[in-house]
């Protein structure tokens, strides 16, 4: 009896090639997959496909340095959306990415400890700011650091890690002077009472909010730090003045006061990240976790269906470390959706 093909007979890979380090990246898709169709169907990211409908900006936005009162009026905004305890405890910037160095240089060097696996940036920045780094994977592993770090919603498995819990590690970080970081990036879509954001008077509690995600504008680099007052007028003071364009302002504070188009957008989201649950599934991948904005699965054939997705022209996120993973972001279209149906369900049906 001749041996039947496997899902890599049929798709066969390049086991060679190193999974992008990270999502959104076309170029490099296009390099990879170079007789892909287009356009690519990029799922390789945690953002919203569907990005808040921009504000009419005037021209003087573009043409003027950023005026000190929208910064606060965005601060303020900011402070009531995330649960701040006053402005004054929120730092805008240009993207969170910008903040991971200096938040982790609000700590004297010494030894950090990353509750993995995780966002790579946080251990690189902690190097950058002079940190010895170790990567740990139980929470109880934190307590005897100077600078600890958790993403909660974490990327990629979507763990949440409860806010009593979460406490009592910084309450123990604090007997000893030490920091926790939490990178609550994916909160937007995340239980309402999860975040630490008002917690941060303590002291010892830094809590970091991108804004691009959720709201589908990643390009205009806009996050957030909220800590206690003192060390946030620190931060402010390391990023300068204008550290924020002027559209910037003006977007983030109308977006982050639309309540309902928030509300909206978490039931859009949920019901979107069921709806992938059900095509995973359905091709044979168990589904690890996430959250409403990304889902990871696992499957042996992780590696032949990153490159069966990509010679599709979908590009999704693979885990050199996990080579069983792959991560979902959520099509934009109902094109993207019917896409990707095709390509998991030729892959199901060949393996």
């Amino acid at each position: 009896m001749a041996k039947s093909a496997s899902a890599t007979d049929i798709f066969p890979c390049d086991d060679a090639a190193e999974p992008l380090p990270h999502g959104g990246d076309l170029a490099a898709a296009r390099r990879l997959f170079p007789t892909a169709p287009e356009p690519f169907v990029d799922l390789s990211t945690g953002i919203n496909p569907n990005p808040y409908p921009l504000p009419a900006l005037g021209a003087a936005l573009f043409a003027r340095l950023p005026e000190a009162a929208a910064g606060g009026r965005l601060a303020t905004v900011a402070a009531s959306a995330y649960g701040a305890p006053a402005a004054a405890n929120v730092v805008a910037a240009p993207g969170t990415q910008i903040l991971l160095p200096l938040v982790a240089g609000l700590v004297q060097p010494g030894r950090a400890v990353v509750l993995s696996p995780t966002y790579n940036e946080h251990a690189r920045a902690a190097r950058l700011a002079g940190h010895s780094v170790t990567e740990a994977r139980e929470i109880g592993a934190l307590a005897d650091a100077d600078l600890a770090v958790v993403g909660n919603p974490n990327s990629p498995d979507g763990r949440l890690i409860d806010r009593d819990t979460l406490l009592a590690v910084a309450g123990k970080l604090r007997l000893r002077g030490g920091v926790l970081v939490v990178d609550e990036a994916f909160m937007d879509v995340g239980p309402r009472d999860a975040s630490l954001a008002g917690e941060v008077a303590r002291g010892n509690v830094v809590v970091l909010r991108s804004f691009g995600k959720f709201f589908g504008l990643a390009g205009i680099r806009l996050g957030f730090a909220v800590l206690d007052r003192v060390p946030a007028a620190r931060l402010a003071a390391s990023l300068g003045p204008w550290a924020v364009s002027g559209p910037a302002l003006a977007i983030g504070t109308a977006a982050l006061a639309d309540a309902a188009w928030i509300e909206q957008t978490r039931s859009r989201l949920s019901q979107a990240s069921q709806r992938l649950d059900a095509i995973l599934i359905g091709a044979g991948l168990v589904v690890e976790g996430g959250t409403a904005l990304f889902r990871l699965a696992r499957t042996p054939q992780a590696n032949a269906l990153f490159h069966h997705l990509g010679r599709a022209g979908i590009l999704v996120r693979s885990f050199a470390a996990n080579p069983t993973w792959l991560r979902f972001g959520l099509p934009a279209q109902p094109r993207h959706w019917r896409r990707l149906q095709m390509a998991m369900d030729a892959f199901r049906d060949n393996r």
